[in-house]
């Protein structure tokens, strides 16, 4: 009994043995279905909207709103998949099923990028004649093979994490430990994915075919998928706790509906019928919806006297539950802004490359290629951060690691000194261009080296605070709600690319002119942005100081063992414990 997983079973359904599934070798084979996920997500993104230009003859402003949607939508699905995973399916039906809608939109997108009929005609630069833009059937289809993609990233990413966590018993001291640890493995490996995408997949792009690309794609997910069916024996399974977000309204409804009922003093007087070792302890935060566990003689069904309407009578560990996802909330929206930074500085970061200098002798860097010290800034502080940090702070503080809100804190802190430098370092390039006098087409003699340190700080940022969102939401949520937090997290990364667009549109028709010009003007050399990125710190410079105030907040009302839990279990009364 002792080597037995309490809360975990095997692919037959009986009591998971720890010597025989999970760990390592599980977590592993979980983590390969990621790595191609990145590859084809981010492959196809950061390359795509040159393919929209130039082949299939769209506006810029179209061609960049399709992929910023399309990224958008990728991580919003996150809590369509989180749903179902929590509600339906259970993680592991819900990656093999995700996994092959993936799979089939990667190979439609090769399939629209290698078939002429699917892409307008190139165009005659003889005629006078301007490009034909891509008809409603082909942009149909590629619309159908993005979309099926972001649909297979949104079923993937809300569940893997919480499977590949879910190998790892939270009660055993050493594979706790080794679940922090998979984390930022898990990070890493992300970050594989994304430096092989950004790299030899856009090569292969650009110069042997996008069909090959994203056929490469294709066929790396199918074998993923294999290896991860292979591990089928080895996994530990959660039982699905039902839908979270149904419990959730049954003890809204059913503390809307007590609401003018008074609580007893007494919390044992509530409503209790969960084990005694999966029940949560009661807070008092939060205290209007215990009215929900409140028992009145109608909430029983008439039929089944035993069983009572979940819609009108809860347990305290299903009110915990909901108090538990409400108090995540400030430090969900808190995190919002950083990757609303992430995904503006990326698309104005690539536009200040495109006027400097880029050869290094006779090799010219591509702009878009400047993806890659965000990469290598994550994969740089990962390692630094597992082999050197933690074994520091295990010896001065005896921790393994930073808190999951330490981990966000500093990587909030780094995007605002990365928006500072951003901003000083487009003060340079501004000058230069005003000594110059030159247009967009002209090339500034300024080294794009200059761009590294905002790069590098904001790449950092996220590799903080990716593991730290990921460790927090996993780790302080039910466990029956894990795969819908996730997905809330996600959505964090999804809200960012829409408030980014919502930005930029906001400080244009503020700032801009009807000449085009204003912060962010039409010519970079003409706007200021300079002030844009400025104002990009100021607001992540506020909104770190209020996520330090969401985090008192959130460790002061964390639920401590209350006296009347162990009235409670104990059947004593107040006074006899005093």
């Amino acid at each position: 009994m002792s080597l037995s997983v309490a809360d975990a079973v095997d692919y037959k359904g009986f009591p998971a043995d720890k010597s025989k599934t999970g760990g390592w070798v599980s977590a592993a084979l979980i983590l390969g279905i990621e790595i191609c996920e990145r590859l084809s997500t981010m492959g196809i993104a950061v390359n795509l909207v040159t393919y929209l230009g130039g082949t299939m003859h769209l506006p810029s402003a179209t061609s960049a709103n399709t992929v910023t949607d399309f990224m958008g939508t990728s991580f919003l699905l996150c809590l369509l998949g989180g749903f179902l995973a929590d509600s339906f399916l259970g993680r592991y039906k819900t990656i093999a099923i995700f996994s092959v809608v993936q799979t089939l939109g990667t190979g439609l997108l090769a399939m629209s990028t290698r078939l002429p009929q699917l892409r307008p005609p190139p165009c005659n630069t003889t005629l006078s004649r301007k490009c034909e833009e891509a008809n409603g059937f082909q942009m149909g289809i590629l619309y159908l093979s993005l979309y099926l993609i972001a649909l297979g990233t949104g079923g993937l990413k809300s569940s893997v994490s919480g499977f590949g966590s879910d190998q790892f018993d939270e009660k055993d001291k050493k594979e706790m430990t080794q679940m922090t640890y998979f984390f930022n493995r898990f990070f890493f490996f992300i970050s594989i994915g994304t430096l092989t995408a950004v790299t030899v997949l856009v090569y292969i792009q650009d110069e042997v075919g996008r069909s090959w690309a994203y056929g490469i794609c294709s066929v790396s997910m199918f074998v993923a998928i294999l290896i991860f069916l292979s591990g089928t024996k080895r996994y530990r399974y959660k039982k699905r706790m039902g839908s979270p977000i149904v419990h959730i309204l049954q003890v809204i409804v059913a503390a809307t509906t007590k609401r003018k009922i008074e609580l007893p003093k007494n919390v044992s007087l509530l409503y209790e019928d969960s084990p005694e070792a999966t029940r949560i302890q009661h807070s008092d935060q939060f205290c209007c919806l215990d009215k929900a566990a409140i028992i009145l003689e109608e909430d029983y069904q008439r039929n089944v006297s035993s069983t009572p309407n979940p819609w009108k009578l809860c347990s305290v560990t299903r009110v915990e539950e909901v108090k538990m996802m409400i108090r995540l909330l400030p430090v969900w929206a808190t995190t919002i802004i950083f990757w609303t930074t992430y995904a503006q500085m990326i698309t104005f970061s690539v536009e200040q490359a495109s006027t400097m200098e880029r050869s290094i002798g006779h090799f010219q860097i591509p702009a878009g290629s400047l993806t890659v010290f965000f990469v290598g800034a994550i994969l740089i502080t990962l390692a630094v951060y597992d082999c050197l940090i933690i074994r520091l702070w295990k010896k001065w503080k005896g921790k393994p690691g930073f808190t999951s809100l330490q981990r966000i804190a500093i990587g909030l802190v780094l995007s605002t000194v990365g928006m500072t430098a951003a901003s000083l370092a487009e003060v340079k390039r501004l000058s230069v261009a005003k000594d110059v006098g030159g247009t967009t087409s002209t090339t500034l003699p300024l080294s794009v080296f200059l761009l590294v340190p905002q790069f590098f700080l904001v790449g950092s940022g996220e590799a903080f605070i990716y593991t730290g969102q990921l460790d927090f939401f996993i780790t302080q949520s039910p466990k029956g709600m894990k795969t819908m937090s996730t997905g809330l997290f996600l959505s964090t990364l999804s809200l960012g690319f829409f408030v980014s667009s919502l930005l930029v549109s906001v400080v244009k028709k503020v700032t801009g002119s009807n000449d085009g010009q204003g912060w962010l003007a039409d010519n970079i050399n003409d706007g200021r942005l300079d002030c844009f990125y400025g104002l990009l710190a100021v607001s992540s410079f506020i909104n770190f100081l209020l996520f330090l105030l969401c985090t008192v907040w959130y460790k002061k009302q964390k639920p401590q063992r209350s006296l009347q839990i162990e009235i409670a279990a104990n059947g004593s009364s107040a006074e006899e414990i005093c």
